[in-house]
């Protein structure tokens, strides 16, 4: 489904959302057409015309809570290592562990990599130093309020560039 990003008040990107979803914001004026859709599609009815959004503002400033640190997710952990196995560099398909979870390690940004399912089960329990592997990065929390949007740098609209590029600063 088409994704249309959602601006704050101030300009500042809060995240992506649906088109329906936007067209339901700009119908019930609580959000403005910052930029249309790049082919020029609009929507019309009976009484009303509207251009389809790429991206748009919202009237009125919503506060956003102080997060500081991003929630683990798959989605975001897979994001962060751009689907690369964090052992051999092939495609990722499932999260591993540095230091297992059966030796005491935490669930945490700093413990866990995206893998290869084949790497995954050739490590299973144990120690890198046992292997002999080595990590081609070093896992860390990401940071910066561009993470509320994971996705939005890879399967974005070219709109929405000047947006995020002022949020990753």
């Amino acid at each position: 489904m088409r994704q249309v990003l959602l601006l704050n008040a101030t300009y500042e990107p809060l995240t992506t959302l649906s088109l329906h979803r936007a067209v339901v914001l700009v119908l019930r004026e609580k959000a403005d057409v910052v930029h249309r859709d790049g082919r020029g599609a609009v929507f019309r009815s009976a009484s009303r015309t509207l251009d389809v959004p790429s991206v748009i503002r919202l009237r009125r400033y919503v506060r956003i809570p102080y997060r500081s640190r991003i929630p683990l997710t798959r989605t975001a952990l897979m994001r962060r290592d751009d689907y690369r196995c964090a052992y051999c560099g092939q495609r990722a398909e499932t999260i591993d562990h540095v230091i297992p979870r059966s030796r005491g390690g935490p669930h945490t940004w700093e413990n866990c990599v995206a893998s290869c399912t084949s790497c995954n089960h050739r490590k299973a329990d144990r120690m890198l130093e046992e292997l002999g592997w080595t990590l081609s990065v070093v896992p860390v929390v990401p940071r910066g309020v561009h993470w509320r949007l994971i996705g939005a740098h890879s399967v974005g609209d070219p709109l929405w560039a000047p947006y995020l590029a002022e949020s990753a600063a």
